[in-house]
This record gives structure tokens, sequence and C-alpha cells, in this order.
């Protein structure tokens, strides 16, 4: 094998983010509203506090719904505020 193909096949895309968050908003086409908490500590109080936001998520199938806990990934824009694609759903919301 010579060496350009060789680097060419181990070459691979970079290191992608992954979060977890829970669906707020499926409202949209092919589009979910997710939010991602995590949780801090205080600088000065030394108390943990919880800090959300929340992303707009590519939903291909339309298959998430209100509640879903879901694992998103990291993509090119795909829209003006679209940075993350719903790589798999964790958890399914209970159903009621």
């Amino acid at each position: 094998m010579e060496p350009a193909a060789a680097a060419q096949k181990t070459e691979e895309r970079g290191h992608r983010k992954l979060r977890s968050g829970v669906v707020v908003s499926d409202k949209m086409d092919k589009t979910v509203v997710v939010r991602l908490e995590r949780i801090k500590m205080h600088a000065k109080y030394k108390k943990y506090i919880r800090i959300w936001k929340t992303v707009k998520a590519h939903d291909e199938k339309n298959d998430c719904r209100v509640g879903d806990q879901v694992q998103l990934v990291e993509t090119r824009p795909l829209s003006k505020d679209k940075r993350w694609r719903v790589q798999k759903i964790i958890k399914r919301a209970a159903q009621g």
C-alpha cells in the first residue's frame, strides 16, 4: 500500500462534541428544541447551580417527542440556528 493511501485511510473527521438533553419542543418539521443542562459550582459561594441552554437539533425522521432524552452530535451549520443533530433517543417520555 502506498504511503499516501495509508494516510488517507487512517484520516478521520475531527472530534465532534456529544451532548445529552431533553426535548422541550417538537412543533417544527425535522427540528427539535433540546434543553442542555449542566451543573457548575459557584465561584464565590461554592454551591452547585444548574445552568441550561436550549439548542435546535436536526431530527430527520421526526421521531422525537416532548420529554424524550436524546443524545446530540455537533455538525456543520444546517440552518441559521441548527448546529446539532439527534444521534439517538436515550429514553422515551412517558405516554400520558
